[in-house]
């Protein structure tokens, strides 16, 4: 059940609930309302060390396979080539990695990260690592197996319908 606020500040009247039973029944509308918890916790476990969820994901990216091109992390991280750019450039501009010509081809960038790079992916995934433990905590192994199982079910479904 969501509440419903009240729209007009200080109104007197009751809180209202609204039933999504009829939305609960669908898995992406359950999965939408996890992701929405995980993500805003996410942004407060990585908020102290400057990192949005896309610069923390490039970061880690580029730090668990150092020289990878720009092309392949965007192809890794799913967005626009343009996008990463953005991305690439906060992250190089914080001295947190550096782009490198790649040695088989001079047109393209290699992505390394730097020692202050290495330094914050090792706080930031410690940190990571508690988010996820304070919001997976009474799960069983066994569930959490499931878990990640079905996701990739739904992934691997998707890909198979060409999306």
């Amino acid at each position: 059940m969501s509440t419903v606020r009240p729209k007009s500040p200080g109104a007197a009247s009751p809180v209202a609930k609204v039933s999504d039973a009829t939305l609960q029944r669908f898995a992406g509308y359950r999965m939408k309302r996890a992701f929405n918890v995980i993500r805003d916790d996410l942004h407060r476990a990585l908020k102290p060390f400057g990192l949005r969820m896309l610069t923390y994901t490039a970061l880690v990216l580029i730090v668990d396979n150092p020289g990878l091109r720009q092309s392949q992390l965007a192809d890794a991280m799913d967005v626009e080539r343009p996008n990463l750019v953005v991305i690439i450039d906060e992250l190089e501009q914080r001295g947190l990695i550096v782009r490198d010509p790649a040695p088989d081809d001079r047109r393209a960038y290699a992505l390394n990260p730097t020692p202050e790079g290495m330094q914050l992916y090792i706080k930031a995934l410690r940190s990571v690592e508690e988010h996820e433990a304070v919001l997976l905590a009474g799960l069983s192994d066994a569930d959490r197996d499931a878990m990640f199982t079905a996701l990739q079910a739904v992934l691997l479904n998707s890909r198979e319908r060409g999306g």
